[in-house]
Protein backbone atom coordinates (compact mmCIF):
# COMPACT_ATOMS: atom_id res chain seq x y z
CA UNK A 1 0.00 0.00 0.00
CA UNK A 2 3.03 2.34 0.43
CA UNK A 3 4.42 1.42 -2.61
CA UNK A 4 1.22 2.16 -4.55
CA UNK A 5 0.97 5.63 -2.60
CA UNK A 6 4.71 7.05 -3.28
CA UNK A 7 3.81 5.87 -6.82
CA UNK A 8 0.68 7.76 -7.24
CA UNK A 9 2.14 10.59 -5.56
CA UNK A 10 4.89 10.88 -7.67
CA UNK A 11 2.87 10.46 -10.76
CA UNK A 12 1.33 13.64 -9.48
CA UNK A 13 3.62 15.36 -9.18
CA UNK A 14 5.45 14.85 -12.24
CA UNK A 15 2.14 15.48 -14.32
CA UNK A 16 1.39 18.97 -12.19
CA UNK A 17 5.30 20.14 -13.11
CA UNK A 18 4.74 18.57 -16.74
CA UNK A 19 1.33 19.97 -17.69
CA UNK A 20 2.50 23.32 -18.17
CA UNK A 21 5.04 22.82 -20.47
CA UNK A 22 2.94 19.91 -22.19
CA UNK A 23 0.59 22.84 -23.02
CA UNK A 24 2.71 25.05 -24.25
CA UNK A 25 3.75 22.25 -26.69
CA UNK A 26 0.00 21.85 -27.50
CA UNK A 27 -0.47 24.86 -28.42
CA UNK A 28 2.57 25.41 -30.63
CA UNK A 29 1.68 21.99 -32.37
CA UNK A 30 -2.00 22.82 -33.03
CA UNK A 31 -0.20 26.13 -34.87
CA UNK A 32 2.52 24.55 -37.15
CA UNK A 33 0.63 21.50 -37.79
CA UNK A 34 -1.98 23.49 -39.24
CA UNK A 35 0.31 25.95 -41.03
CA UNK A 36 2.20 23.16 -42.18
CA UNK A 37 5.24 24.11 -40.57
CA UNK A 38 8.36 21.82 -38.72
CA UNK A 39 7.56 20.83 -35.21
CA UNK A 40 10.75 19.36 -34.76
CA UNK A 41 13.70 21.18 -35.47
CA UNK A 42 12.52 24.63 -36.07
CA UNK A 43 13.79 27.35 -32.98
CA UNK A 44 10.67 28.95 -31.16
CA UNK A 45 10.72 32.79 -31.95
CA UNK A 46 8.33 35.45 -32.71
CA UNK A 47 5.91 35.73 -35.36
CA UNK A 48 5.84 39.47 -35.23
CA UNK A 49 9.59 39.93 -35.40
CA UNK A 50 11.60 36.98 -35.75
CA UNK A 51 13.50 37.22 -33.22
CA UNK A 52 14.46 33.71 -31.42
CA UNK A 53 12.98 33.32 -27.95
CA UNK A 54 15.09 31.88 -25.23
CA UNK A 55 14.89 29.57 -22.08
CA UNK A 56 13.47 33.33 -20.16
CA UNK A 57 10.69 33.54 -22.71
CA UNK A 58 9.61 30.21 -22.70
CA UNK A 59 8.94 29.33 -18.82
CA UNK A 60 5.96 28.02 -18.78
CA UNK A 61 2.65 30.23 -16.89
CA UNK A 62 5.84 32.74 -15.54
CA UNK A 63 6.90 34.28 -18.93
CA UNK A 64 3.75 35.27 -19.97
CA UNK A 65 3.10 36.79 -16.52
CA UNK A 66 6.51 38.63 -16.14
CA UNK A 67 6.50 39.89 -20.04
CA UNK A 68 3.12 41.00 -19.63
CA UNK A 69 1.82 39.32 -22.41
CA UNK A 70 4.35 40.95 -24.95
CA UNK A 71 7.95 40.02 -26.95
CA UNK A 72 10.58 41.62 -24.75
CA UNK A 73 12.55 41.98 -28.15
CA UNK A 74 9.89 44.37 -30.10
CA UNK A 75 6.98 44.78 -27.74
CA UNK A 76 4.27 43.04 -29.95
CA UNK A 77 1.12 41.32 -28.35
CA UNK A 78 2.10 37.56 -27.31
CA UNK A 79 -1.39 35.70 -28.63
CA UNK A 80 -3.18 34.66 -25.30
CA UNK A 81 -3.77 30.74 -26.61
CA UNK A 82 -0.38 30.13 -26.03
CA UNK A 83 -0.95 30.80 -22.03
CA UNK A 84 -4.73 29.64 -21.76
CA UNK A 85 -3.31 26.14 -23.13
CA UNK A 86 -0.87 25.90 -20.57
CA UNK A 87 -4.03 26.44 -18.50
CA UNK A 88 -6.07 24.06 -19.71
CA UNK A 89 -3.62 21.66 -20.27
CA UNK A 90 -3.08 21.41 -16.25
CA UNK A 91 -6.27 21.51 -15.51
CA UNK A 92 -7.10 18.35 -17.53
CA UNK A 93 -3.83 16.72 -15.62
CA UNK A 94 -5.76 17.68 -12.26
CA UNK A 95 -8.83 16.34 -13.28
CA UNK A 96 -7.16 12.79 -14.58
CA UNK A 97 -5.65 12.86 -10.92
CA UNK A 98 -8.97 13.30 -9.40
CA UNK A 99 -10.46 10.84 -11.41
CA UNK A 100 -7.92 8.31 -10.45
CA UNK A 101 -8.08 4.89 -11.51
CA UNK A 102 -4.90 3.66 -11.56
CA UNK A 103 -1.45 4.83 -13.57
CA UNK A 104 -2.25 3.74 -16.76
CA UNK A 105 -6.26 5.31 -16.64
CA UNK A 106 -4.38 8.58 -15.42
CA UNK A 107 -2.10 8.86 -17.91
CA UNK A 108 -4.15 7.38 -20.37
CA UNK A 109 -6.89 9.98 -19.64
CA UNK A 110 -4.55 12.77 -19.64
CA UNK A 111 -3.55 12.04 -23.20
CA UNK A 112 -7.00 11.92 -24.51
CA UNK A 113 -7.80 15.44 -22.84
CA UNK A 114 -4.49 16.81 -24.46
CA UNK A 115 -4.60 15.51 -27.84
CA UNK A 116 -8.53 17.01 -27.52
CA UNK A 117 -6.56 20.36 -26.34
CA UNK A 118 -4.66 20.33 -29.20
CA UNK A 119 -7.22 19.85 -31.79
CA UNK A 120 -9.64 22.39 -30.77
CA UNK A 121 -7.43 24.89 -30.93
CA UNK A 122 -6.06 23.89 -34.38
CA UNK A 123 -9.69 24.12 -35.33
CA UNK A 124 -10.59 27.41 -33.53
CA UNK A 125 -7.21 29.18 -34.92
CA UNK A 126 -7.13 27.87 -38.34
CA UNK A 127 -10.47 25.40 -39.01
CA UNK A 128 -8.45 22.62 -39.47
CA UNK A 129 -7.92 19.46 -37.88
CA UNK A 130 -4.59 17.68 -38.37
CA UNK A 131 -4.36 14.16 -39.69
CA UNK A 132 -1.45 13.30 -37.53
CA UNK A 133 -3.37 14.61 -34.31
CA UNK A 134 -6.61 12.75 -35.25
CA UNK A 135 -4.92 9.77 -36.24
CA UNK A 136 -2.70 9.74 -32.87
CA UNK A 137 -6.41 9.89 -31.26
CA UNK A 138 -7.95 7.16 -33.05
CA UNK A 139 -5.06 4.89 -32.07
CA UNK A 140 -5.40 5.83 -28.95
CA UNK A 141 -8.32 5.17 -27.91
CA UNK A 142 -7.94 1.31 -29.41
CA UNK A 143 -5.52 1.41 -27.38
CA UNK A 144 -7.22 2.77 -24.15
CA UNK A 145 -10.27 0.23 -24.83
CA UNK A 146 -7.55 -3.00 -25.14
CA UNK A 147 -5.95 -1.72 -21.62
CA UNK A 148 -8.90 -0.39 -19.55
CA UNK A 149 -12.04 -2.12 -21.22
CA UNK A 150 -14.14 -1.34 -18.15
CA UNK A 151 -14.05 2.23 -18.15
CA UNK A 152 -15.56 2.35 -21.51
CA UNK A 153 -18.30 -0.02 -20.22
CA UNK A 154 -17.47 -1.62 -22.99
CA UNK A 155 -16.27 -5.74 -23.01
CA UNK A 156 -12.74 -7.35 -22.65
CA UNK A 157 -10.03 -7.78 -24.51
CA UNK A 158 -11.22 -7.66 -29.18
CA UNK A 159 -14.92 -7.63 -27.64
CA UNK A 160 -14.23 -4.27 -26.42
CA UNK A 161 -12.06 -3.23 -30.01
CA UNK A 162 -15.53 -4.18 -31.63
CA UNK A 163 -17.27 -2.15 -30.30
CA UNK A 164 -15.09 1.15 -30.10
CA UNK A 165 -14.38 0.33 -34.27
CA UNK A 166 -18.45 0.15 -34.55
CA UNK A 167 -18.29 3.66 -32.67
CA UNK A 168 -15.77 4.94 -34.97
CA UNK A 169 -17.50 3.93 -37.87
CA UNK A 170 -20.72 5.17 -37.16
CA UNK A 171 -19.48 7.97 -35.82
CA UNK A 172 -17.18 8.75 -39.09
CA UNK A 173 -19.41 7.30 -41.63
CA UNK A 174 -22.42 9.56 -40.38
CA UNK A 175 -20.16 12.64 -40.78
CA UNK A 176 -19.21 11.31 -43.96
CA UNK A 177 -22.76 10.90 -45.41
CA UNK A 178 -23.44 14.48 -43.98
CA UNK A 179 -20.96 15.79 -45.89
CA UNK A 180 -21.87 13.96 -49.12
CA UNK A 181 -25.15 14.58 -48.97
CA UNK A 182 -24.74 18.53 -48.08
CA UNK A 183 -22.51 19.24 -50.63
CA UNK A 184 -25.07 16.94 -53.11
CA UNK A 185 -27.87 19.51 -52.06
CA UNK A 186 -26.31 23.10 -51.78
CA UNK A 187 -23.60 22.67 -54.21
CA UNK A 188 -20.80 24.07 -51.34
CA UNK A 189 -18.80 22.02 -48.23
CA UNK A 190 -21.19 22.09 -45.28
CA UNK A 191 -18.57 20.11 -42.79
CA UNK A 192 -15.04 19.41 -43.22
CA UNK A 193 -12.76 16.31 -43.94
CA UNK A 194 -11.43 16.74 -40.83
CA UNK A 195 -14.43 16.85 -38.50
CA UNK A 196 -14.99 13.28 -40.44
CA UNK A 197 -11.61 11.84 -39.27
CA UNK A 198 -12.00 13.04 -35.93
CA UNK A 199 -14.73 11.24 -35.62
CA UNK A 200 -13.12 8.14 -36.12
CA UNK A 201 -11.41 8.70 -32.83
CA UNK A 202 -14.08 10.71 -30.83
CA UNK A 203 -16.61 7.54 -32.23
CA UNK A 204 -14.58 4.87 -30.94
CA UNK A 205 -14.19 6.50 -27.53
CA UNK A 206 -18.31 6.89 -27.08
CA UNK A 207 -18.91 3.47 -28.90
CA UNK A 208 -22.41 3.46 -30.38
CA UNK A 209 -24.32 3.75 -27.25
CA UNK A 210 -23.03 7.29 -26.59
CA UNK A 211 -22.36 8.55 -29.81
CA UNK A 212 -25.72 10.46 -30.11
CA UNK A 213 -25.40 12.00 -27.07
CA UNK A 214 -21.92 12.92 -28.45
CA UNK A 215 -23.16 14.66 -31.58
CA UNK A 216 -25.91 16.47 -29.64
CA UNK A 217 -23.44 17.74 -27.44
CA UNK A 218 -21.37 19.58 -30.21
CA UNK A 219 -23.75 20.42 -31.93
CA UNK A 220 -25.05 22.67 -28.80
CA UNK A 221 -21.77 23.63 -28.03
CA UNK A 222 -21.28 24.74 -31.51
CA UNK A 223 -24.23 26.82 -31.58
CA UNK A 224 -23.66 28.34 -28.42
CA UNK A 225 -20.27 29.52 -29.61
CA UNK A 226 -21.61 30.89 -32.94
CA UNK A 227 -24.27 33.06 -30.93
CA UNK A 228 -21.65 34.12 -28.23
CA UNK A 229 -19.09 34.96 -31.03
CA UNK A 230 -21.78 36.43 -33.03
CA UNK A 231 -22.80 38.78 -30.14
CA UNK A 232 -19.26 39.90 -29.47
CA UNK A 233 -18.58 40.49 -33.00
CA UNK A 234 -21.01 42.58 -33.46
CA UNK A 235 -21.59 43.95 -37.31
CA UNK A 236 -18.30 42.37 -38.52
CA UNK A 237 -20.05 39.03 -37.80
CA UNK A 238 -23.57 39.83 -38.34
CA UNK A 239 -23.61 37.37 -41.52
CA UNK A 240 -26.69 34.75 -40.95
CA UNK A 241 -25.43 31.52 -38.77
CA UNK A 242 -25.49 29.15 -42.38
CA UNK A 243 -22.62 31.60 -44.27
CA UNK A 244 -20.11 31.25 -41.11
CA UNK A 245 -17.15 28.82 -41.25
CA UNK A 246 -17.72 27.34 -37.73
CA UNK A 247 -15.00 25.72 -36.04
CA UNK A 248 -17.07 22.37 -35.61
CA UNK A 249 -14.34 19.99 -34.41
CA UNK A 250 -13.38 22.30 -31.48
CA UNK A 251 -17.27 22.14 -30.27
CA UNK A 252 -16.94 17.95 -30.83
CA UNK A 253 -13.59 18.11 -29.07
CA UNK A 254 -15.48 20.05 -25.75
CA UNK A 255 -18.36 17.43 -26.23
CA UNK A 256 -15.59 14.46 -26.07
CA UNK A 257 -14.06 16.17 -22.93
CA UNK A 258 -17.51 16.34 -21.07
CA UNK A 259 -18.27 12.74 -22.09
CA UNK A 260 -15.10 11.78 -20.39
CA UNK A 261 -15.83 14.11 -17.14
CA UNK A 262 -19.36 12.24 -16.83
CA UNK A 263 -17.89 9.26 -17.22
CA UNK A 264 -15.13 9.76 -14.34
CA UNK A 265 -17.98 11.14 -12.22
CA UNK A 266 -20.13 8.10 -12.78
CA UNK A 267 -22.91 9.90 -14.21
CA UNK A 268 -22.49 7.56 -17.45
CA UNK A 269 -21.29 4.42 -18.24
CA UNK A 270 -20.54 1.32 -16.17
Amino acid sequence: MEAAGRETALLAGLLILLAPAVGSFLAVLADRLARGEDVVRARSACRSCGARLGLADLVPFLSFLWLRGRCRHCGAAIPPWLFYAEILATGAALLALLAGGGAAMVLLSCLFLWLLLALALSDLLWLRLPDLLTGVLFVLVLGWVWITPGAFGFADGFSGIGWALIGAGLGSGSFLALRIGYRALRGREGLGLGDVKLMAGLGGFAGPWDLPLLVLMGALLALLGALIAGRAGGQEDAAPLRFRALPFGTALCAAGAVLWLLRAAHLLGP
